[in-house]
């Protein structure tokens, strides 16, 4: 064989094993790459969750924040509404007290006869008075609950009695012994009432 061959093959083998050589790089830099593409995407996809995470407390924070407003906004409407609730209640005497006085002034105008002017002025005073002041509570959405010949609520109504009616109908009051009222539709004080006694039947609860 020739100086030039041996040259030759020396080349060929030594061409070779670079090649091999570049190949063996080649491959370690693309396992590296698609080791450090697998990192990325893995601390990808934890940052995203982590993210979605936050994003739920937000949420569910901005929930709690709007749920707490609504409640405080209904507890001051309530506030609002019944805060008079107490102060009422004092009143309510001052109404029954004027009630009685008008048909204390109308019995004694009734036995005196129509010629008693004294009698009927004051009749007439205290019923104004009177009609003045439930006018007033009124004003501040405060009821009177008057509940002849309706249906007995034991929501509204406390029994005081029952007693026979053949001309009301069963459970239904007959007679108001102390009226009941209400403030913005909540019950201050139950009208104490009589109820017809049913013929046949269950009783209704004497207690509200």
């Amino acid at each position: 064989m020739s100086a030039d061959e041996n040259r030759n093959e020396q080349m060929e083998e030594e061409l070779n094993e670079a090649a091999a050589e570049a190949a063996s790089v080649e491959d370690e830099v693309k396992s590296e790459a698609d080791e450090r593409e697998g990192a990325d995407r893995t601390e990808t996809e934890m940052l995203e969750a982590k993210v979605q995470e936050y994003k739920d407390q937000v949420l569910r924070t901005q929930a709690e924040m709007q749920n707490v407003r609504r409640r405080s906004e209904i507890d001051v409407e309530k506030a609002h509404k019944f805060a008079l609730e107490k102060f009422v209640k004092e009143l309510l005497p001052v109404a029954d007290s004027l009630e009685k006085g008008v048909e204390s002034a109308q019995s004694a105008a009734e036995q005196k006869g129509e010629t008693s002017e004294v009698v009927s002025s004051m009749r007439e005073g205290m019923d104004m008075t009177l009609d003045l002041f439930l006018k007033t509570l009124g004003k501040f959405n405060v009821e009177q609950l008057n509940p002849v010949g309706e249906p007995f609520d034991p929501q509204k109504h406390e029994a005081m009695s029952m007693v026979p009616a053949p001309d009301a109908e069963p459970n239904s009051v007959v007679a108001v012994v102390q009226k009941g009222y209400t403030l913005n539709e909540r019950l201050v004080r139950p009208a104490m009432v009589v109820v017809a006694k049913a013929e046949s039947g269950p009783k209704v609860d004497e207690q509200a």
